[in-house]
């Protein structure tokens, strides 16, 4: 993260005609909420701190591990004994992250075996997985690498065989999952005479093929079949993208499902846009086979797979990362009862996500496809597409986005900057810049607010597996009340504590738009929004990098005005024509740069607004 903005932590001066400069506090505020904005986490875990992935090395990024592998696992010897230390080297071309551990080379989905010792502290970390100390080792930043060198410990119990497996990522939708190392062995133990287990990503890219010969089309999509697609001009034939498709035939219907997916396609039926009581259907990707099969969805506890299968003609197809299947199912199955009728309606889910080798499914670490409206797969064919955000998170993020980057910003440039402007100004009865403040702050409570419950009410409680956003949400949450309500006791202008309240107001409405803008920051890339990457961050960065210029554009505006009206004092010529020249021109140009800054903040809000409206 580059320390540059700090070069403008600039400690500007307002003075006031006949007293001494003062520091002001609003522009230093400014230049540190940039600070922390800029420094807000936007990708995944560049500190190295990814203990979640112990078991399934599987970074939490979304998207799909890449197959044939660019780096590689080297050591220096291949005999060890309890307690010998192994050299371990990883190399490659440039990556940011890596994963390494040791495991049983016949068990390789069993725990971490042996603990590692460092070599560079700078470039990597040990991580404790399971009940084993210090049993992995990780980066620890996103500093870009060539080479990582480490030392294994074997332990006393170790097993007979053991192989060394990396996961590397290149950048934050780029990389490889359980890259196979040399496998090492206990001296006098006979080599494997079978190759030892390896991974999906050791490989060909082509696996055998059942019947199906090439991809799925979506000619007919409209017509003669209802289709799902993702996106809407998704063509299997021709893309990598999420496909689904449904044609009736007599009194059964034929269906297609195709997507870029090493673990598992699956699409649902349900009678609501929550997961639980579904009719599921499911291709598995098992040792490069596809299993499929239908399971019943249970809350959202894991997919209960049924023993006895209601398919027919089952097909399927894996090549260079693009899982296929297809398969027969009667409209009515009286014999199953978790088997829905598809002549009725229903909401149609789409999701993907990883699986283990012995074909077990973790959860999708993204939001499924979900369709908008109740559709039904034997009526009139249709084309559609679909949503993967809620509607209540959609509307949550679209409001947050009005109240935090239009209404409260543009009310705090008019409260800092425009009390001269519009100081002989009145509305309402009242100073101009304070109604229009005013009334922009309290539209921010409001839409906050509304925007807070939201998210309750889709996940009916608190989100485990939201991060810190749901606990900095919170807090701004509570420091918003907190702000009218210490308004409404706002002494008197020439009170002895009005300073006091100035500074109290001005710093809580400060570490609120910084608590804000870094939620926002972690709140973009949650599974349940997920906007685009890395469009949503540098978006946002521009936002912040828009509104610190033209704050600080504005408070050295009101420095050099103020300087120039004193030498006119000094000079006591023309001293009252050339002071209402001066603060002439300083309100047209300040009420120019408002007119520009206006605009850009609509700019931003309707890029932001479009981006969630396409989930």
């Amino acid at each position: 993260m580059s320390r540059e903005p700090m070069a403008i932590l600039l400690r500007l001066g307002r003075c006031n005609r006949r007293t001494d400069c003062k520091m002001d506090l609003p522009g230093l505020a400014v230049a540190v909420w940039m600070f922390v904005c800029f420094c807000a986490p936007v990708g995944g875990y560049p500190n190295g701190k990814v203990r979640a992935a112990c078991t399934s090395m599987v970074p939490c990024h979304g998207g799909s591990p890449q197959l044939s592998p660019e780096h590689t696992i080297t050591v220096n010897g291949t005999e060890f004994k309890p307690g010998d230390n192994i050299e371990v080297s990883l190399s490659g071309p440039d990556f940011e992250g890596f994963f390494i551990q040791a495991r049983d080379a016949e068990h390789l989905d069993g725990p971490a075996v042996g603990s590692f010792m460092l070599i560079d502290r700078r470039l990597s970390q040990l991580l404790t997985c399971g009940r084993t100390k210090n049993s992995a080792v990780s980066q620890t930043s996103k500093t870009k690498k060539k080479h990582i060198k480490v030392y294994w410990i074997a332990p006393g119990d170790a097993p007979k065989h053991v192989q060394f497996l990396a996961t590397v990522v290149k950048k934050y939708r780029t990389f490889w999952v359980k890259i196979p190392g040399p496998i090492v062995s206990q001296p006098d133990v006979l080599s494997p005479t079978t190759p030892l287990h390896a991974t999906s990503e050791a490989v060909s890219t082509s696996y055998p093929v059942s019947h199906l010969s090439k991809p799925f089309s979506a000619s007919g999509c409209g017509s003669m079949k209802f289709c799902i697609r993702n996106p809407s001009n998704c063509d299997p034939e021709s893309a990598s993208c999420f496909f689904l498709s449904f044609q009736k035939e007599e009194s059964s219907v034929f269906i297609e499902m195709s997507g870029p997916s090493e673990g598992y396609l699956a699409f649902a039926l349900s009678h609501d846009q929550w997961m639980g009581g579904d009719d599921a259907y499911l291709c598995i990707n098992e040792d490069h086979r596809v299993h499929v099969s239908t399971a019943h969805l249970t809350g959202r506890s894991r997919p209960l797979l049924d023993s006895e299968n209601a398919l027919e003609d089952v097909s399927w197809r894996l090549v260079d990362g693009i899982l296929q299947c297809s398969f027969r199912r009667s409209i009515r199955l009286p014999a199953y009862k978790e088997r829905f009728n598809l002549d009725a309606s229903y909401y149609i889910f789409l999701a993907d996500g990883e699986a283990s080798e012995g074909g077990l499914i973790y959860k999708h670490h993204r939001q499924p496809l979900i369709t908008n409206r109740l559709y039904s797969v034997t009526g009139p064919p249709q084309d559609v597409g679909g949503s993967r955000s809620p509607r209540l998170i959609k509307t949550h993020g679209a409001l947050m986005f009005v109240a935090w980057i239009t209404t409260v910003s543009i009310g705090v440039i008019v409260a800092r900057f425009f009390k001269p402007v519009w100081a002989h100004s009145f509305l309402f009865g009242k100073e101009m810049w304070f109604q229009v403040h005013r009334m922009l702050m309290l539209t921010t409570v409001l839409l906050t607010s509304i925007s807070f419950v939201l998210p309750f009410m889709y996940r009916g409680g608190w989100s485990q597996q939201a991060g810190f956003h749901p606990y900095l949400g919170c807090a701004v949450m509570a420091l918003t009340i907190f702000q009218p309500l210490m308004a409404g006791f706002r002494p008197s202008r020439h009170a002895p504590r009005r300073q006091l309240f100035n500074w109290f107001h001005w710093s809580t409405g400060t570490t609120t738009r910084i608590l804000a803008v870094v939620t926002m920051f972690l709140g973009m890339d949650l599974p349940a929004l997920d906007l685009p990457d890395t469009w949503d961050t540098y978006t946002m960065i521009g936002f912040v990098a828009w509104h610190v210029g033209i704050d600080v554009l504005l408070e050295i505006h009101s420095y050099c005005l103020i300087r120039k009206v004193e030498v006119i004092e000094d000079d006591r010529v023309q001293i009252l024509q050339s002071l209402t020249s001066a603060e002439a021109e300083g309100h047209l140009f300040k009420q120019v740069v408002l007119t520009i800054y206006v605009c850009g903040n609509i700019v931003f809000l309707v890029a932001f607004l479009i981006a969630v409206n396409k989930i």
